[in-house]
């Protein structure tokens, strides 16, 4: 493995993880204060972070490592035999389909219903409550599974490339 793969494996490791753990976050205690707040508080707490959350660090952390994740699942294809490079692609594709894909076909899409309601509904506080919150949360635990597995896998698939060539020397 080349010096640039190595260390594009190792940021990748790291991104991945820092996904999961901005995500773990919501999932952990930022929904759940979220939804104590009663009232409209969380509603339009969150209708503001969904807005916010299109900063430079997180988004290209996110899409960043979408892309990558492509870059080094090709890598893994074409390049890696073995173990370490089933284990490449599986964390490539953990994070494309149960990070990635689940944003865009079920959060992206919740987020988007509850940016266009009326703060002062009781179908916007029903749907908060009723639907959005259990929903959006399930959906982010998957993500943040998703990312949390991505980096284990790539971790493991790289300590095992490292052991396989320590052996051959």
């Amino acid at each position: 493995m080349s010096t640039s793969m190595f260390l594009l494996m190792q940021l990748s490791i790291l991104a991945y993880a820092l996904v999961a753990g901005v995500f773990l976050a919501f999932s952990d205690f930022i929904m759940r204060s979220l939804a104590i707040t009663g009232g409209v508080g969380g509603v339009e707490a969150m209708q503001v972070i969904n807005r916010e959350v299109f900063r430079w660090v997180f988004m290209t952390l996110f899409l960043g490592m979408a892309a990558l994740s492509v870059v080094i699942a090709a890598y893994a294809w074409m390049g890696v035999n073995g173990p370490a490079g089933m284990l490449i692609l599986a964390a490539a594709l953990m994070y494309l389909i149960g990070c990635f894909g689940v944003t865009v076909v079920f959060n992206v899409p919740m987020n988007e219903a509850l940016a266009g309601m009326d703060l002062s509904s009781d179908a916007t506080r029903d749907y908060w409550r009723q639907t959005y919150v259990p929903r959006w949360t399930f959906w982010n635990s998957v993500r943040t599974a998703a990312a949390a597995i991505s980096a284990a896998l790539l971790l493991f698939a790289l300590l095992w490339m490292t052991q396989s060539q320590s052996q051959q020397i």
